[in-house]
Order: structure tokens, then sequence, then C-alpha cells
């Protein structure tokens, strides 16, 4: 193997994974697997094989599309239909309680395949509300796509980025299409990475966690990468993950038939060791393939075949609440199961202060109240009750709260900015506290003053869990 220069001086790694994060931002990223060193023992991952096509030729790639032999990116058993991967996550979901991440990684690129690639997304986020939705590109299109990835709920996003030279760019990619038109060399190295800084840059601005996935190649790009961290950080990117390329000749990559060497342990150890002075490092990547299921590091996708799907699935809504218990015991260790223990809801665009209307929130923040704290499981989305005014007439309106109070159905109270009397009266009925007081205060300290309140009153009969 070929040697990477020696790191200079100590990592200087940061003290937090997390480190400059909203709080928001962080428990998000605590529940992704890919994302945390500590959430991949606890939460599972899903990736959709949806997306076949791509618009970058990868000297390290070959994608395989009938493969159950490859462990690696880009290689899938069987390419799926958008409503054949949404029937597929369902039923993962009922048999992997733990799952908490579906993602389109491949085998092409989810953004070269935009109408394949979104119209799961939509389903996806119809039908299973409270899954965090991922996407990984090579970055190409994505300043296209950035509006869209928001619009459907997209809030992670892992972005490819191998250098920041376009002459080494060249050696790393033979060609990419880009409007009807085929570039090579250092014109599609610098067109790359115009767009790549775009589209990381946009997504960031508006909130989305981005991590970089780097593939380091001996004697290539293993000396500039630390100014790939340095350049992402600058960027707006949280976390970097440094994987190292796979050129084994038998998978039949440029690369591999020429014989390109792959790094070693300890050039891993230094690169990342060097790059962590920049930003954090993700050192336990597993380099899964494009529908790889389970936790990481285990692949459990043979187990779910599409001969398998159920005609009909099981309703996802009483699903979705059992795994919210599971979700919430795993966060609280245990604290959760306890009798007084509940879960609540909180209308909140940024996640630190409690800023949304009832019928204007898309999305409501789950946290669990126990011993252990104020501790946040996840996130469902809901429909929107009220579209433009502030006066939102019940009957133009039936559905969708009928829908939201369902999904609702196992939180003890819901806290907003402000709720009208109709839907007030309605949360009520279902033994749901509309809680109003807290309007534009700090999310934690709301809900400790609330619990400490609850604590302090006669006991009172927890809510069934998903009790209508």
């Amino acid at each position: 193997m070929t040697a990477c220069p020696s790191a200079s001086g100590a990592a200087g790694c940061r003290t937090s994974q997390f480190n400059g994060l909203t709080p928001l931002q962080a428990s998000k990223a605590a529940h992704h697997p890919c994302y945390s060193v500590n959430g991949h023992h606890r939460y599972a991952r899903m990736h959709l094989a949806v997306a076949p096509a791509c618009n970058l030729q990868c000297n390290y790639c070959n994608r395989k599309y009938d493969c159950s032999n490859e462990s690696r990116p880009g290689v899938v058993s069987t390419l799926l239909t958008p409503e054949q991967a949404v029937a597929q996550a369902r039923q993962v979901a009922a048999a992997i309680p733990q799952l908490s991440v579906v993602g389109i990684a491949g085998p092409g690129d989810p953004l070269a395949n935009m109408t394949r690639t979104f119209n799961t997304l939509t389903q996806l986020r119809e039908q299973l509300p409270d899954v965090k939705l991922c996407l990984s590109t090579n970055g190409l299109l994505l300043p296209e796509a950035v509006d869209r990835l928001l619009d459907v709920g997209v809030d992670h996003v892992t972005v490819t980025l191998n250098t920041l030279d376009p002459a080494v760019a060249a050696q790393i990619y033979a060609w990419l299409w880009l409007d009807g038109e085929r570039y090579t060399g250092e014109e599609a190295g610098r067109i790359l990475l115009a767009r790549q800084e775009e589209g990381i840059r946009r997504l960031t601005e508006r909130g989305v966690l981005v991590k970089i996935n780097s593939v380091l190649i001996p004697d290539i790009n293993e000396v500039s990468m630390l100014a790939v961290s340095e350049k992402a950080r600058e960027w707006g990117a949280f976390l970097h993950n440094i994987m190292p390329l796979i050129a084994r000749p038998e998978h039949g990559t440029v690369f591999g038939l020429q014989g390109q060497p792959e790094p070693d342990a300890d050039c891993m150890a230094r690169v990342r060791s060097r790059c962590g002075q920049a930003m954090p490092q993700m050192s336990h990547c597993q380099q899964c393939r494009a529908d790889a299921i389970g936790m990481l590091g285990e692949d459990r996708s043979q187990q779910f075949p599409l001969s398998a799907l159920p005609a009909t699935p099981q309703p996802y809504t009483p699903l979705m609440h059992q795994r919210a218990q599971l979700h919430a015991s795993m966060a609280t260790l245990g604290e959760s199961e306890e009798p007084d223990a509940c879960l609540v809801a909180v209308a909140s665009s940024r996640g630190d202060v409690i800023d949304q209307h009832f019928g204007h929130a898309q999305r409501f923040q789950i946290y669990s109240l126990s011993a252990a704290g104020v501790v946040r499981v996840n996130e469902r989305f809901t429909p929107q009750y009220c579209h433009g005014s502030a006066e939102c007439p019940p009957e133009e309106n039936g559905d969708r709260m009928a829908r939201l109070l369902e999904l609702l159905a196992d939180v003890q109270a819901v806290f907003c900015a402000r709720i009208g009397y109709g839907p007030w009266q309605q949360l009520e009925q279902r033994g749901i506290q509309p809680c109003v007081e807290g309007a534009w205060q700090n999310v934690n300290e709301v809900l400790a003053d609330w619990w400490q309140t609850r604590q302090a009153q006669p006991a009172v009969q927890p809510k069934a869990q998903g009790a209508a």
C-alpha cells in the first residue's frame, strides 16, 4: 500500500461530535445511525434502490443491479419501483422497530433520477410520517433540488466531495453529463465542484444537516483531504466521512483494473486525524450497499424480498405509536416506561422555542417526559390544518383535523403558540391537553415546568398509548 503523509501535530478533534449544531439538529443527528457514533448501535437504517441512472462516472464505481454477494456502494439485489420501495419500507418498519432513517443512495445518483426519487420520497413522507428521510448524492444536480428536498421533508443529505482541485477531479471522474452535454477532464471537474459548493451552501443555509463523504485514493487525493474538510466546514457541513477506496479487480472498476492501491489502516488513521483539526470525523461507516437494511454493520435486505411483501399492509399509525414508545425507551434508558412518564408534542419551527400556531404546523416534535428529563424522541409530519388565513373554518378541514388527531393520539399534551377554539375542544375530547402558556419560550424550560407541575398534582391515570 502507498503510504500517506504523516499528520502534523495533534489531531485537535472536537470534544463533541455535534459541536456547533442547534439542539434540534444535534438531536436529529444523534438519532441517525449513519451520523452518530452512538446512534448506530441503537437505530437502524434502510436504503431504497430506486435510482439506477447516474450522471457522473467515477473511476472507483461499478454499479450492479442484480447482485447479492458484494457488499459495497452501488450494488443492489433488486431495483425497486417507488411503490415497491414504500411497501417494503412499511414492511421493514413493522419488522425492525428500531428503524429511524429511510434513505435513497443509489445504485446510481438519486438526483439523476428526479421523478423516481421524489415520487418515492413523497409517498414515504405521507405513509411513514415519523421516519427521517435521507439522501446521498454526488451534488451535480443539488442546486436544482434543494427546494424540493425541503418541501418533502428531507433534512439529512450526504454529498460525496472527493477533491477541490479540477485537475485531481479529472483523475477521479471519467465524465459527467449535464443538460444534455457530456464533459470530461478539468472542465468536468470545475463544473462539478462549483455545483457541489452551491448545493451544500444552499442546504446548510436552510438548516439541512449535510455530511460529506470522501473516498481516500492514495497518490491522488490524500494530500489535499484536509483542504476538503476545511472547505466543507466553511460551507456549513457538520461531519466528514473519509472512506477507504475499494479497488479490487474482481469488482470491475477502472481503478480496480488499473491496480490503483487502496489505503491501509495507518493511512486512514493519519488522514482522519489530520482532518479532525477542521471538522468532526466519522469513523464507523461500513460503506453500505445501496439496498442495505438493519443496523450499521449488518445487512438484512435478503430477509425482505419483494415476494414477501404483504398484499395488504398493516395500518401504520398504531405501529408508529408503538415505535415511539420503543424509541423513547432507548433515548431515556428505560425511564419512559415508568407509569408517570408521557409523550408530548411541540409545534416549533426551529426546535428551540414554541413558535408555531397549531393549525400552521407541518411537523411536531415528539418529546418524552420522565425521570430522565426532557428528551426528544423524534418528529412527525402532519397534515397542515390551516392554509393561509388565521381563521380556519372547521367544515373545510375536517379530514385534516381527524388525521392530525389520529397521529397525535398517543401524546398527553400539545404545546404551540396559538390554537383555535375548535381544535382546542377536539384535543380535550381526545384527552390531549392544549398548552399555549409557553408561547415563544424555550421548549426544554416550558416542558420541564409543565412536567414538574404535573408531578405535583394528584396522580392522574395515564392515557392508554395510541388511544383515540
